[in-house]
């Protein structure tokens, strides 16, 4: 081992610290009892830690271990064994067992539900504890256990300190092990870690158990320490005990549970020396800790030094190649003439709501295979399904011509089946290297070895450099997943999805949240990978999925509605009449009659200039400019992914600009909050309506009710069927009345302006018409702007038209003029390959 590396091992410093405090308390003439204390309260810390720092998962109840094998470490040496290093080896097997059969129990619940489970445990515990007197010996517990092997306190500590050391040594190679760096994937991201093959389950089990051994040790240790055991330890006042040590020395850090456990013994003795409540100078010094360094001790030693970063695991990555390897892909063996994937009959609804009827799919080898479709087609449902997501009610799904509907997430992985996901899904507190390195060792190593290095297997190593080389971020590979630009995340999930030696990649929209010049990175990377995979896109950048595809298949509410070529889709009727709308159609609402007035002269209401915004990095509005003038009605336009709805998150506070500026009647509102937005009056009629399920219409009415806005009267004249409809629950309403019952919030309040998003999706044509004319009678007395996906629906009922593409706005003007154009309304809403990236036009 290097020097440097050497002096920052932990280890050396856990031994270090310890034996500092054994000669401090030595020369002071203090009983070196305390410093025993610490040493095995730190590894009952570190035990503890295995689980929350490294694998996410929160025990209140650990202490069930830790007391449990107290006892049976006192059996064990007065009534079994007589000999303590057996007593201890005993009580770490029946910690761990113990700890088997009750992770197969709790283990199938997460969170809360998961941290309260292992508290009720260890409280069962103390009752059996406290009250089987014959037993346990009650409140006075087991005294006098023998430990001959040790003739002094020094003896002892010595031993403890020697074994608190080796301990942790363990689990600091532990977490360097293949199984321990699998922990810390599962901690950042269990849907990710199962997509890639891990079996999320069993290796949470598995952490549970040997955090159960070394707890288990601990326990035991506290017994020939104090040559007795009680209760005590398994009540709840105890329980949190190790958890808040944990907390206060820094949970994300591999020494916190020494510097916790130094801090809480030591203050705990001599607070306590002072007046019995102690805890109240202790409680208060807790809550500075939460509120002035979430990171505990060690957080805020790093903060002092200006080098904060989880400590949990070493920084240094393997050392790259001199040479990488090409990437090669684990699907050159496939028969090309041969479905890879076939779908038939494959159904999945929600109650009433289908979003998957009936569908007949094959994927080839080496093809580029696109699904589209507007909005709650059913695209991710599919995606959901075909990786064990969700199950499907009906039909079969055959990959590589074996049944595989019944199989979960993580065995498909096995198989060759690997995804993206819809909002990007990485690991986000590891490095990019481990990313893809965790992703390689799923398939090529799982997780056996608990003390070798993961480091050390070249294989994996270098696997994971050909992948990194093969998507541009091997330059990258040292660096934090936070650090990344959003375009490197996403070419970071396409390496993560590649390591599993795929032979199908599901891509579920690579592209969302791009800009531009990272878009044609990324298209070009697919594009390249369907050379040597089978690829299933869902992607909204219909331009370029028309481009790049092979062939695409269309699903309009859960049908599949047109499969074939791209060209051959794009002038598919029925998929035209999907992106454009069909008001025409025989049954579709028919618009009311509007008479549109010159708005121009009008006073400015809402003037957006210049404005940027996106998700954790990303880009989804691009130099965004929109003027919404007093009293006028505005199309909002765009196929999916296009940034409408962003557009009014950013409107009303929801979302903050990354740049430009926002006024509102004169008042800047850039960065107002959403109440500041709502009372200046901005209206959200929300997609999905979001009322108050267990309240009435007329109680959701009144709660947003505010003087200055439509009385209730005027809302019930409105829409009369709401007056009929008042004292119903809002979850018994249809939806049709759920949104008028929406825009009828919107105008009890004092607004100006109104935002709908979405509000005629789902609702029957009678309906569609009902809204419509309500939407008709508002106009001139308050600005609307009307985000919807079908233009034929909403542009004969407004003054103006904006049309979004990729984030920018490509029309600006009178909603007549895009109303009679039906080729500009192609080319920038249907189903048709643009030329080049539309300009603005107004």
């Amino acid at each position: 081992m290097k020097t440097p590396s050497l002096l920052t091992n932990p280890i050396l410093w856990v031994a270090v610290v310890l034996t500092a405090l054994s000669v401090l308390w030595t020369a002071l003439g203090a009983p070196i009892s305390l410093v025993t204390q610490i040493a095995i309260y730190a590894l009952y810390g570190a035990g503890v830690n295995l689980l929350i720092g490294y694998t996410g998962l929160v025990p209140f109840g650990a202490s069930v271990f830790f007391g449990c094998a107290s006892y049976a470490a006192a059996f064990a040496i007065v009534s079994v064994v007589g000999n303590e290093f057996a007593a201890l080896v005993l009580s770490v097997v029946f910690s761990m067992v113990m700890a088997l059969v009750m992770g197969l129990i709790i283990l199938r619940r997460r969170g809360l539900y998961f941290s309260l489970l292992t508290l009720a445990f260890s409280q069962i515990a103390f009752e059996l504890a406290f009250k089987w007197t014959s037993v346990t010996g009650g409140e006075n517990g087991i005294q006098g256990v023998p430990r001959p092997s040790f003739g002094s306190d020094m003896a002892f500590h010595i031993f403890t300190v020697a074994s608190v050391v080796a301990g942790l040594w363990f689990l600091w190679r532990l977490v360097h092990a293949p199984f321990g760096r699998v922990l810390q994937a599962v901690r950042d991201n269990e849907q990710r870690a199962s997509s890639l093959g891990y079996n999320t389950y069993l290796i949470k089990l598995g952490s549970f158990t040997l955090m159960a051994g070394v707890i288990g040790y601990a326990g035991a240790l506290l017994t020939l320490m104090l040559q007795g055991v009680y209760a005590n330890n398994l009540s709840w006042q105890h329980a949190g005990d190790p958890l808040l040590m944990t907390v206060l020395g820094g949970v994300h850090h591999f020494l916190g549970p020494l510097w916790g456990a130094i801090a809480f013994i030591v203050l705990e003795n001599r607070l306590s020396a002072l007046t019995e409540n102690w805890w109240l100078i202790f409680a208060p010094i807790i809550i500075a800790f939460a509120l002035l360094s979430p990171e505990g001790i060690h957080g805020l030693a790093q903060r002092i030094m200006r080098r904060e970063r989880w400590t949990l695991t070493r920084a240094a990555i393997p050392a790259r190649p001199a040479d990488i390897a090409p990437y090669e892909s684990a699907a050159i063996q496939v028969d090309a003439a041969r479905p890879i994937l076939s779908v038939r009959g494959l159904s999945k609804s929600f109650g009433s709501l289908v979003t998957a009827n009936a569908i007949d799919l094959e994927v080839m080898p080496f093809r580029l295979h696109s699904i589209i479709g507007p909005n709650g087609a059913g695209k991710t449902t599919l995606f959901n399904m075909l990786t064990g997501v969700l199950p499907p009610n009906s039909g079969t799904i055959t990959f590589e011509g074996k049944d595989i509907t019944g199989l979960p997430m993580y065995a498909r992985a096995r198989l060759g089946i690997s995804r993206s996901f819809q909002i990007l899904s990485i690991f986000p507190n590891l490095t990019v290297f481990e990313n893809v390195r965790v992703a390689v060792q799923a398939q090529r190593h799982g997780i056996s070895g608990l003390i070798r290095d993961a480091y050390d297997l070249t294989g994996i190593n270098d696997r994971s450099w050909s992948i990194l080389d093969a998507v541009g971020l091997a330059d990258q590979a040292a660096e934090p997943c936070a650090n990344l630009p959003h375009g490197a995340k996403r070419l970071l999930e396409i390496a993560v999805t590649l390591a599993t030696d795929c032979k199908l990649l599901l891509l579920d929209e690579p592209l969302a949240g791009l800009a531009e010049a990272d878009r044609q990175v990324v298209a070009a990377l697919i594009r390249k990978l369907a050379d040597r995979h089978a690829v299933l896109l869902i992607e909204h950048d219909i331009d370029r999925v028309l481009a790049l595809s092979d062939r695409i298949t269309v699903l309009h509410q859960g049908r599949l509605i047109a499969d074939g070529p791209p060209a051959e889709v794009g002038s598919n009727p029925e998929v035209i009449a999907a992106y454009l709308g069909a008001a025409k159609d025989a049954g579709a609402a028919a618009a009311p009659a509007v008479t549109r007035t010159d708005t121009t002269t009008s006073k400015p209401l809402l003037v957006v200039k210049n404005v940027a915004v996106g998700y954790g990095g990303s880009s989804v509005l691009d130099d965004l400019n929109l003027v919404v003038r007093e009293g006028e009605a505005v199309a909002l336009l765009g196929r999916n992914g296009v940034g409408k709805t962003t557009t009014l998150r950013a409107l009303t506070g929801s979302l903050a600009i990354s740049s430009g500026a926002m006024s509102f009647d004169g008042t800047d509102i850039s960065a107002s909050k959403t109440y500041e937005i709502n009372r200046l009056g901005i209206s959200l009629v929300p997609e999905g309506r979001r009322l108050f399920p267990n309240l009435t219409v007329m109680e959701n009415l009144q709660i947003a009710a505010r003087p200055g806005g439509l009385s209730f009267d005027a809302v019930f004249e409105l829409f009369p069927r709401l007056k009929a409809r008042q004292r119903a629950k809002a979850e018994s309403l249809s939806g049709g009345e759920r949104q008028m019952a929406a825009i009828a919030r919107a105008l009890v309040m004092p607004s100006k302006l109104i935002l709908l998003d979405e509000p005629f999706e789902g609702l029957a044509p009678a309906v569609v018409k009902e809204v419509m004319e309500a939407l008709v009678r508002l106009r001139g007395k308050v600005a609307m702007v009307i985000v919807e996906h079908h233009a034929e629906t909403v542009l004969p009922i407004v003054d103006r038209a904006y049309v979004l593409v990729n984030g920018r706005v490509a029309f600006e003007g009178d909603a007549a003029v895009l109303e009679q154009d039906h080729k500009l309304q192609a080319r920038l809403l249907g189903v048709v390959q643009a030329e080049a990236t539309p300009e603005a036009v107004h």
